[in-house]
């Protein structure tokens, strides 16, 4: 079992005077950042705030400890170093892809994006139709929130050059199949692009294994500093026109960040490595037994949650109702304004959020008014079962 209070001395929010008697259940839109990154990032700041890869000790101590994040958070999801870039968000990683494969595409070909996505992994490359590629729009069940493979199946035919999905969505919570997808899709001829920003900070996946070719998360949802690490596999990042200036275009890792580095940030990634480390020594395990005690507490935590909501007959409950399914992202359609619900519950030292948190199609597509939006809970591995027990207890008086 995951040991919660040896997780929580990781993390300096937990010790922080002005954030006691307070429980935080707004971790999809950012997590709490641990130790080792906050070590790490003072420590560039105060010592290595220089330009990086000089022949000085204070600019190589600052480019080896960025190599160092893209080398170690490479093995933890099982690719190449030069297979991951840093950029400064996944919206914005999306945004230069797109822009690569508008140039790539011709018109006539079809790519495939679903309405379950948040925006980010959507509007970019629903734009492409501007260029004359057709948009195919694979849709989650209005009712569940799910997405079906089967539907998607009808969407591929020859003309079909890459296809788009979430890991998880960030209102509905499920956990796709993403090496079904991924076999589906690349069996077809297409490319498979994975926004992975509401499932990585429950556990890094191996991206070599489930096999898609972009995948994309964000740090600062991930114990980290606030940066989009992209993972884009070789066989499409040495096809695909580069993005950067001319004199980087042999370089993988520089080919689709067409903006300088933010040297300090991408140096303290190299933090979320170490805290997974950590947790791997204590526990005396790997990074993957972590990224499966992490996953065992949560769903352990998120059950009981679950239940309580799905009994109730005053509010909806989106996506699945049981804990493996999904991830502890909990967004709740209570037919009203969510928003000012969520200041109650602050009242009750509970944070939390109400909105429509980027994912208006997926709220459209399922029924929900974006303008009311939902109230979204969402907890990772280091929420506590008494944080959890003061949320119910809250959500009880509030509703």
């Amino acid at each position: 079992m995951l040991d919660i209070d040896f997780v929580r001395a990781q993390f300096p929010a937990f010790a922080e005077p002005s954030l006691q008697g307070q429980a935080f259940f707004e971790n999809a839109g950012g997590s709490y950042t641990c130790a080792p990154v906050i070590d790490r990032l003072t420590r560039f700041y105060r010592e290595r705030k220089v330009q990086p890869y000089a022949p000085y000790q204070a600019s190589m101590l600052g480019g080896e400890e960025m190599d160092e994040a893209r080398l170690r958070l490479a093995r933890l999801m099982g690719v190449d170093a030069d297979e991951v870039s840093f950029g400064p968000s996944t919206t914005q990683n999306t945004y230069v892809l797109a822009q690569a494969f508008r140039s790539f595409l011709s018109p006539g070909e079809a790519i495939v994006v679903t309405n379950q996505d948040h925006e980010a992994n959507s509007g970019p490359w629903r734009r492409l139709a501007e260029a004359g590629i057709e948009v195919r729009e694979w849709q989650l069940d209005p009712q569940t929130g799910h997405l079906d493979p089967q539907d998607l199946e009808p969407l591929l035919d020859e003309s079909v050059r890459l296809v788009c999905f979430p890991h998880c969505s960030n209102v509905v919570g499920e956990i796709n199949p993403v090496v079904e997808i991924t076999a589906l899709a690349h069996a077809a001829g297409a490319f498979v692009c994975v926004d992975g920003v509401s499932y990585a900070p429950h556990g890094l996946p191996d991206v070599g294994e489930l096999g898609p070719d972009i995948y994309l998360f964000s740090s600062y949802k991930t114990y980290g500093p606030h940066q989009g690490i992209m993972v884009l596999r070789r066989g499409l990042g040495e096809v695909l026109p580069n993005q950067a200036h001319y004199f980087n275009a042999d370089s993988l890792s520089k080919r689709f960040t067409p903006a300088g580095p933010d040297h300090a940030q991408v140096a303290a990634c190299a933090g979320i490595a170490d805290y997974i480390d950590l947790l791997a020594g204590h526990h005396g395990t790997d990074a993957a037994g972590v990224h499966d005690l992490m996953r065992g507490h949560e769903v352990k935590l998120l059950q009981p949650l679950l239940d309580m909501l799905s009994a109730r007959n005053d509010l909806r409950l989106i996506g699945p109702t049981q804990a493996e399914a999904r991830a502890p992202t909990v967004a709740i359609d209570l037919g009203r304004p969510a928003e000012p619900v969520a200041a109650v519950l602050a009242q009750h030292g509970i944070m939390a959020g109400g909105g429509d948190f980027y994912a208006v199609r997926a709220l459209q597509a399922m029924g929900v008014d974006p303008e009311q939006g939902v109230l979204r809970l969402s907890f990772v591995h280091y929420t506590s079962e008494e944080e959890v027990a003061k949320l119910m207890q809250a959500l009880d008086a509030v509703l």
